[in-house]
């Protein structure tokens, strides 16, 4: 279904709506461009670092245009096919142009490893470290405008332009204050510079190109003119299409819905370690023009795991391996407990401060980077941490010796903290609560514990103690998380709603036919939606510290989807997916939350845990209309069985 048109409000913003960025990665760093050709975010040198051009969160923050004189909306935009090239065509009054942006990956050269790699990247392949911009008229004539205007730091340090050499093909852009940090800039147009501006213009006819490419790194070269910058584009694109090969996907019309969460999801990736970050940006807002803004370019292990069960799905095995040696990593192998979140690079400390000099997305304040809730307790990492590893371990019959002390850690602190209240998987900033869903992934914890025990076969000792705590655990959940209609609700003492409940058939704490999974997935459709859609839980009914209410979370709604499924709610199931596929941007991207008033995209951009939870319910749907075939049983949640 067509997305239903932006208020009014929306249009006269300065600003894109969220969703009409496209979304840039070389799993180093990523970048949004706006419809206007404009890349308004990217940080350098990775994902997590400073912004360079920020107008994302504040029009002067900094900017990169490359495109017709004449700003104007572009008559189309795509990926091309089975890749992150960005390709958008526009129609001027005198011609058509099309431009192809991509953040280059190329062959891998072992002079380029940086010292936060510890591994060989897949295939050969790396980061280029080069953003590249081919401009290709096509017919007539088309005035083309580069205007390259960085601001360091977040906004804080306008540039110092310098020209490389004498034909004024080249510039360097460096900033007093930020010594570790300069672009250059090559391109085959003449620029010049104004205050803290790189410009250049050009009339270009029909069959020629000109280009526009920064580099950040020292031993990484700019391309050398538009032959060698088509070639690299060429490389880029094959670079994309052989990871996505290795997947498999179903002869479906949703097919591509698949394939552009899954290239999504290795864009969130951040190569040098595995990480895979929440979303690519900070501060979008939840609420428009609220306060409900938060620094998402970190690895929840929730998050994370979470997105190994998407990918799984669809064949790709890599990128778990990295995330267990990036969880290993974090957590000592075992010396010490997880943390809900770490840096990309497995930093533990991300101390969360706001931003006052930046206006915020359409005036949405505070701006916040790092985020505090790397210091909650939140009591259902361990639970997702071990069914990841468990999916993964059950299909090849064998579990890295290496990763056994810390998985066995988790387990313990599960069984050590699973009857203390915490913050919930949402992070509430109220006081901590006996959270049902806490409790349901301590349960997986000790559960899926004692089934690697048993894999394994050398305990049975381990093995049975933590089966005894997971059923104490699952005993406690029904003694204390039913309300009187026998609908699970949100902690034990409320009876409020929440949709974390949607994840109870999908981890198998009952069966999906049980009357208390059917009435509950049944209650949060019909009390916690709002036109169909999802919402988290009421913030009226709960204390999450905040003010303002939210939109509909994205994730829950997919994950009504694979519920309706689960309980043989088919039809239901198919309509409601049907729905938010519809809700995708026209680049099929997803933010976190959806404007059930008017179809808006709010919040983080794009969004992990929204496209992990379409290719589960994708999936489900997908399967469920298959004749003859298990239902659920290409889902991950199915292998825990």
């Amino acid at each position: 279904m067509p997305n239903p048109v932006a208020p009014a409000d929306a249009r006269r913003s300065p600003f894109s709506p969220i969703a009409d960025y496209a979304f840039l990665s070389d799993c180093h760093t990523t970048a949004l461009v706006a419809p206007s050709g404009a890349v308004e975010w990217m940080c350098l040198p990775r994902l997590d670092s400073p912004s360079v051009f920020g107008a994302l969160l504040d029009r002067d923050a900094g900017t990169f245009r490359f495109g017709p004189s004449d700003i104007m909306v572009p008559a189309g935009r795509r990926y091309i096919p089975g890749t992150m090239v960005l390709e958008t065509t526009w129609m001027t009054r005198t011609g058509w142009v099309v431009v192809s942006d991509a953040l280059l990956m190329g062959p891998w050269h072992h002079e380029h490893v940086h010292e936060s790699s510890h591994r060989r990247p897949p295939d050969d392949w790396d980061a280029e470290h080069v953003l590249l911009r081919i401009a290709t008229c096509v017919q007539g004539t088309v005035e083309m405008n580069m205007l390259c205007e960085p601001a360091f730091g977040y906004g804080r340090y306008s540039p110092e332009w310098s020209w490389v050499d004498d034909d004024y093909h080249q510039a360097v852009a460096r900033a007093k204050g930020v010594d570790d940090l300069e672009l250059r800039l090559g391109t085959n147009l003449r620029v010049g510079f104004e205050g803290r501006r790189c410009e250049a213009r050009t009339m270009l006819k029909e069959g020629e190109r000109c280009f526009a490419a920064i580099c950040w790194e020292q031993d990484h070269e700019l391309p050398k003119g538009l032959e060698h910058a088509g070639e690299h584009i060429d490389k880029t694109k094959e670079f994309w299409r052989q990871w996505l090969d290795h997947g498999q996907f179903p002869d479906h019309p949703w097919r591509v819905y698949l394939q552009r969460s899954a290239l999504t999801l290795k864009g969130l990736t951040y190569a040098p370690t595995g990480a895979i970050a929440a979303a690519a940006t900070t501060s979008l807002p939840e609420t428009p023009g609220g306060e409900r803004n938060w620094d998402y370019r970190f690895a929840w292990i929730r998050d994370s795991t979470f997105a190994l069960w998407g990918l799984y799905t669809l064949g790709f095995d890599y990128e778990a391996n990295d995330f267990f040696s990036f969880m290993a990593d974090a957590c000592g192998y075992g010396e010490r407990p997880l943390q809900i979140m770490y840096g990309i690079g497995g930093e533990r400390k991300l101390e969360e401060e706001t931003l006052d000099h930046l206006d915020g997305y359409e005036g949405a304040r505070p701006v916040r980077i790092g985020n505090a809730a790397y210091k909650q307790a939140q009591h259902d990492v361990w639970g997702a941490a071990l069914d990841s590893v468990y999916i993964h371990t059950k299909s090849r019959d064998y579990l890295p010796e290496q990763l056994w002390p810390m998985l066995s850690r988790q387990v313990e602190e599960a069984l050590k903290k699973w009857r203390e209240p915490d913050r919930g998987i949402w992070e509430v900033r109220g006081d901590p609560q006996h959270f049902t869903s806490s409790k349901l992934m301590c349960w997986v914890a000790a559960d899926r514990g004692a089934r690697l025990a048993r894999l394994r076969g050398d305990n049975e000792k381990m093995e049975k103690r933590w089966q005894e705590a997971a059923d104490e655990i699952h005993a406690d959940i029904c003694a204390n998380a039913l309300d009187k209609r026998g609908v699970f609700v949100q902690h034990y003492d409320t009876d409020a709603l929440d949709a974390s409940n949607l994840l109870m058939p999908l981890v198998r704490f009952l069966p999906p036919d049980d009357e208390r999974i059917v009435k509950t997935v049944r209650a949060i459709a019909k009390e916690l939606t709002e036109h169909g859609l999802v919402l988290r839980y009421r913030t009226q009914e709960t204390d999450d510290g905040l003010h303002g209410e939210e939109g509909t979370f994205l994730i829950c709604s997919f994950w009504l989807v694979s519920a309706f499924v689960e309980i043989g709610d088919i039809a239901k199931a198919r309509d409601l997916c049907e729905r938010l596929l519809g809700y995708s941007s026209a680049l099929r991207l997803y933010a976190e939350e959806l404007d059930y008033r008017s179809g808006r995209h709010l919040g983080n951009f794009p969004q992990a845990f929204t496209h992990l939870a379409l290719i589960n319910a994708v999936m489900h749907v997908i399967r469920s209309e298959s004749a003859g075939e298990d239902p659920t049983r290409f889902a991950p949640v199915r292998l825990t069985a």
